[in-house]
């Protein structure tokens, strides 16, 4: 059973930074590709950014901004998140597929975590 514990979030000032981590069990977590999600009310749970062991990904919206890296030594995967804005603020979720490539879609991923909720203040 492979199980996703995000940590991390809280309330910031626009312009301020924090750091997501995401613990993932699992004796395999090197062949792992791990995603950051997140999901504002009223709207769709969407891709923020993923890593593989080679490769990493961005949306458009974060580029520059959030930086994810991974420690296959403590299971775990970070996403710094700089330079925050009001938008966004929103429950963010990390998840992992049992493939050792990015992906961007919410159904390309087989485990999920709980959330952790962001909330940027201007």
């Amino acid at each position: 059973q492979v199980r996703l514990v995000e940590s991390g979030g809280g309330l910031v000032q626009a312009g301020g930074s924090l750091r997501l981590s995401c613990v993932v069990s699992g004796r395999t977590f090197a062949s792992y590709a791990v995603g950051w999600f997140r999901q504002a009310p009223g709207k769709e749970r969407e891709f923020v950014a993923a890593i593989s062991l080679s490769w990493t990904s961005y949306a458009d919206s974060v580029k520059g901004r959030f930086t994810i890296s991974r420690n296959n030594a403590k299971n775990t995967v970070y996403v710094q998140m700089n330079s925050l804005k009001p938008e966004d603020t929103a429950v963010y979720y990390c998840a992992a597929r049992e493939r050792s490539t990015v992906a961007a879609g919410t159904n390309e991923y087989d485990y999920w975590g709980q959330g952790t909720q962001v909330t940027v203040s201007s």
